[in-house]
């Protein structure tokens, strides 16, 4: 499993920035259309040769690590479309936090179907129905009639865009930061769910149930803090949420790796839910918010990379770590790390501010006057 997962996601960090110059290069509601006509193929591969009684873990490596081929283009590509169908950037939180509602309710929703569709005609048809459902996604996609962003003509070499990503990804402070604590993040927290199937049999001696109602009340928590977010009106202050929910999120692991009954587990699994979700959305809102349109594909990519990309490096240290010490004691350090992240993010927000603050005036997202009364007692 550990080496599925590891085959599945690699491709998405060493490709991901590739796929950044690719996505602000060409239309990306085609890009969108070949991604998921490519990820339907996969599932009708899975389909055929589990139902023929072929597959193996060869295989199984192979559409894995084809699937993370796909990812690395989709996901860039997917979020830096999203502002295309917004068509006013005050909304654009909204929408985010309105998709990762969906993306969590789906997450809650679609391996209890799967599970009965597994239980009642066996894992190929799964897959097959898998498949069969990535054509209305492609429908939807071909049906959207959106404002055309122009294709930039006579565009420099792929090396140049690399390099002119990575520039501004490195040089331009809020979107350095933010990307800098995600990749903590993902590499030190979130690997806790690797480790989930050890605390629901050896710690709170339960079993596959236990996991499921471990793992849907991170989906629950999830869930709540992007309706939460939907709620907001404005982008303005989602910069004080990031160590806020980060915090909450290494708060409520350390307090996990200690408890051993149930429903406290699972209460404190909310709370992880519902900090790892704001931190995502608010981090994602704020990063769209303020990238230019010419280079959203590459940026969008390395936030790829420090959310799916980092996970494998994340997975092999967890396990590391839990055999050298045990997976309570390596969660509550994981939980340690979030809040020493969460810490120094906090001592980088006036900076961020600062530079975000003529970004948010230009799109008329933040008033001049307010501006400067923000300037004057200190805050965003």
């Amino acid at each position: 499993m550990g080496l599925v997962g590891f085959a599945g996601q690699i491709p998405t960090f060493l490709l991901a920035p590739f796929a950044g110059v690719w996505v602000d290069r060409l239309n990306r509601q085609q890009v969108l259309v070949i991604t998921q006509a490519l990820a339907m193929l996969q599932s009708f591969a899975l389909a055929a040769l589990t139902l023929a009684k072929l597959i193996n873990i060869p295989e199984i490596l192979a559409l894995s690590a084809f699937q993370g081929l796909i990812n690395a283009f989709d996901m860039p590509g997917r979020q830096a479309f999203m502002v295309q169908m917004v068509e006013d950037r005050q909304d654009l939180g909204n929408a985010i936090a309105i998709n990762s509602s969906m993306v969590n309710m789906a997450r809650l929703i679609g391996p209890s179907l799967a599970g009965i569709v597994i239980a009642g005609v066996g894992e190929g048809y799964c897959f097959l129905i898998d498949g069969v459902s990535y054509l209305a996604v492609i429908a939807s996609l071909l049906l959207m009639r959106l404002h055309a962003v122009p294709v930039r003509k006579g565009v420099p070499s792929m090396l140049e865009q690399l390099r002119e990503g990575w520039a501004y990804v490195a040089g331009f402070a809020p979107v350095r930061n933010i990307l800098l604590l995600f990749a903590i993040v993902s590499v030190m927290t979130m690997p806790y769910t690797v480790l989930m199937p050890i605390f629901a049999g050896s710690i709170l001696k339960g079993g596959p149930h236990t996991l499921g109602f471990l793992m849907a009340a991170v989906g629950i928590g999830a869930l709540i803090s992007g309706l939460s977010l939907v709620l907001r009106k404005s982008v303005v202050g989602l910069t004080r949420m990031i160590p806020v929910a980060v915090l909450l999120f290494g708060g409520g692991l350390i307090f996990f790796a200690m408890s051993r009954i149930l429903w406290i587990s699972m209460l404190l699994m909310l709370f992880v839910g519902f900090g790892m979700m704001q931190q995502m959305t608010a981090s994602n809102t704020i990063i769209q918010t303020i990238v230019p349109e010419d280079r959203r594909g590459r940026v969008m990519s390395y936030y790829t990379m420090a959310f799916v990309g980092m996970a494998p490096f994340g997975s092999l240290l967890a396990g590391l770590l839990a055999g050298a010490v045990g997976a309570p004691l390596t969660v509550a350090i994981s939980g340690i790390c979030c809040i020493a992240a969460a810490a120094w993010f906090t001592t980088r927000l006036k900076y961020i501010r600062t530079q975000i603050r003529p970004i948010y005036i230009d799109l008329g997202i933040l008033p001049a006057e307010v501006s400067a009364v923000l300037e004057d007692a200190g805050g965003n």
